[in-house]
């Protein structure tokens, strides 16, 4: 399973940075030709929304998989691990149903916008609605996952249910340097 683990850690992070990549040469470049030549490139803001959109979404995924979304641990760090446990599993019994409404209201809008193009591009609007789809299942599959851990190995618990603070995120050399005498 780690195997294919990294395969997918890999291949969501190069599609996040060709799409972080593309949108930049859109904008620069329909920046350029608008101050410098008086027109642009029409089509390409629209793709850079999609883009954006298509980012925003792979960039959840990748920070659920890491377990770095918001989160206030407060009342659950102090919890012994059974109940720390039950508290975990009906949350997660909460953002499957979330995530049930997602993938159901994603696959409907995609189906009835399959046909329907976007004006400049010419693509099809189920290209953007498409990414409840594949974000919603991306995410039951990362619970799934999350949770099999959590039943099985007893320390997992206490990983997933701990926040990470900002600070832990900058090395300490760093932080030293940043504070104000």
């Amino acid at each position: 399973m780690g195997k294919v683990s990294q395969f997918f850690d890999r291949l969501l992070n190069i599609t996040m940075a060709l799409f972080l990549g593309i949108m930049f040469v859109f904008v620069f470049a329909n920046v350029v030709l608008r101050y410098a030549f008086n027109s642009g490139i029409t089509w390409s803001e629209e793709m850079s929304r999609f883009l954006f959109i298509w980012l925003t979404f792979l960039g959840a995924i990748g920070a659920l998989k890491e377990n770095r979304h918001l989160g206030v641990d407060t009342v659950i760090k102090r919890l012994p691990r059974k109940a720390k446990t039950v508290v975990y599993v009906i949350g997660n019994i909460l953002v499957f149903y979330i995530l049930w409404l997602l993938f159901d209201g994603s696959l409907k809008t995609t189906l009835l916008n399959a046909e329907t193009k976007a004006p400049a591009t010419g693509l099809p609007l189920a290209f953007v609605y498409g990414v409840g789809v594949i974000t919603s299942l991306s995410f039951a599959f990362i619970l799934l996952i999350h949770l099999y851990k959590v039943f099985f190995d007893e320390k997992t618990i206490d990983t997933l249910t701990t926040m990470k603070d900002t600070e832990e995120e900058v090395p300490y050399s760093l932080r030293e340097k940043t504070i104000v005498k």
